[in-house]
């Protein structure tokens, strides 16, 4: 049985096992102590057991003496929109994002919409692990409140985003295909994308949470979407994950170009109307650092997982930044990943040069970067990494997140994952070869 996975994505375990009422019950009634909640929003994606855990939270909220404005199917970025705008303590989403069918999990937001920082969401796990708790009389139980038509908050905060070259894109009037995998962006990506004046071909947009793919978007599970653009002409192809916070791209010639260029594209098309610094995580491509550079500007790494990104970026004040998996951050709509950014931003990109997203991979300098993960077998995390430290002793280190190594224009990162029970290695290459070769080096210590 996979053990219930706790990191600052929130938990995350397979429904009935390591996630059962007893580990939701503590969770959540430690979260609300944490944040000292009155009132919250509540989410979830499309999972066959997210409205019976939905259902479940929103009782324990009310129960504690919480409000629930409750927004049923949702993306993660609408429910980290939604906390500001209705000035809530926090927000809660039921989603496992990319995690099989049979899994869900629970992402906790503060006030800010942001993901619980590491101190906070520690002390999130020491308060659920005492397990002691208590509850308010009846007379202190709050309301349960649905909310409507919470997608066209979300799409209008995106539509007043000001590096969007609205009325560019809508004159252009692109033909695009959308495949949103039967998940929460099924219905408010295409309404998006038609507020954006643009022809829509959808694909496996029933949110019924039976993914019809890897509910990865990488290109080895975009076959379909590939299809799709090429049969009926389309300009592009976005492809979503389960709860919409990332993006991947397939080209107009039906070529999924990886999702490491959704947030280089952007980046370029915020950077080309107004400089500033971006932060990436230590795992994303360094075509972000090549445009910082074209555009004189500079660009910081944090660790991975998007709360890490956010604060980093607050910090030091970016204008854009984000996640290599295809996880847009853009501060003048929120600090949290967006899939919604990632199309408008991107269409944006391509209204302005009147060129399809292969043109950018034509003109920029190309890296490969193979992207493994391996269950720990025999070995321990600490072993491993003391391996690949010593396999790697002549290369400059990293060791905020796991280990990551760099030399010249080459870089090789291994870490545990936070949302799997594997270890991560990725690395990054001119070449495809010495891509490959770095990972086949930390696989053999494996």
């Amino acid at each position: 049985m996979a053990k219930l996975m706790r990191s600052v994505s929130g938990i995350r375990g397979i429904v009935g096992s390591s996630l059962s009422p007893q580990s939701l019950s503590a969770h959540v009634k430690a979260y609300l102590e944490v944040i000292k909640a009155k009132k919250i929003i509540l989410g979830r994606d499309s999972r066959p057991s997210g409205d019976a855990i939905s259902n479940f939270v929103a009782s324990l909220c009310q129960l504690s003496g919480v409000e629930v404005l409750d927004v049923g199917l949702a993306t993660t970025p609408t429910v980290e929109v939604l906390v500001t705008h209705y000035q809530c303590d926090g927000g809660i989403i039921i989603t496992a994002s990319h995690n099989p069918i049979e899994w869900n999990a629970l992402k906790f937001l503060d006030n800010k919409g942001l993901f619980l920082g590491p101190e906070v969401i520690q002390k999130l796990f020491d308060i659920a692990d005492q397990g002691v708790f208590t509850y308010p009389d009846f007379s202190q139980i709050q309301k349960h409140i649905p909310l409507k038509n919470s997608d066209d908050i979300h799409i209008q905060n995106i539509l007043n985003i000001p590096f969007l070259r609205l009325k560019k894109i809508q004159n252009t009037k692109f033909k695009v295909a959308i495949d949103a995998v039967n998940g929460a962006g099924s219905f408010i990506v295409p309404k998006l994308l038609k507020n954006l004046g643009c022809e829509v071909v959808e694909l496996h947009c029933t949110p019924n949470g039976l993914f019809p793919r890897g509910a990865e978007p990488t290109p080895e599970n975009l076959s379909e979407l590939s299809k799709t653009v090429i049969e009926n002409n389309c300009a592009v192809g976005f492809a979503l994950d389960p709860d919409a916070d990332r993006c991947a791209l397939v080209d107009s010639k039906g070529m999924a170009i990886g999702e490491e260029y959704t947030l280089a594209i952007a980046t370029e098309e915020v950077l080309s109307q107004k400089s500033g610094p971006i932060c990436i995580n230590l795992s994303t491509s360094r075509m972000n650092e090549d445009i910082a550079k074209k555009y004189k500007s500079s660009c910081s790494r944090a660790k991975v997982g998007e709360i890490n990104v956010s604060l980093q970026m607050i910090q030091e004040n970016c204008i854009i930044g984000g996640e290599g998996n295809g996880g847009v951050i853009l501060p003048a709509s929120h600090y949290g990943r967006d899939s919604l950014v990632a199309v408008a931003l991107v269409l944006s990109w391509m209204a302005h040069h009147q060129a399809g997203i292969e043109h950018f991979v034509d003109t920029n300098p190309r890296y490969f970067m193979p992207k493994k993960k391996f269950e720990l077998q025999n070995k321990t995390l600490e072993k491993i990494l003391e391996d690949t430290q010593k396999e790697f002793k002549d290369w400059n280190m990293d060791s905020r997140d796991g280990l990551r190594f760099e030399k010249e224009n080459s870089w090789i990162h291994v870490r545990a994952s936070n949302t799997e029970p594997v270890i991560r290695v990725i690395a990054e290459a001119p070449s495809e070869i010495e891509a490959e070769n770095l990972c086949q080096r930390v696989e053999k210590l494996i």
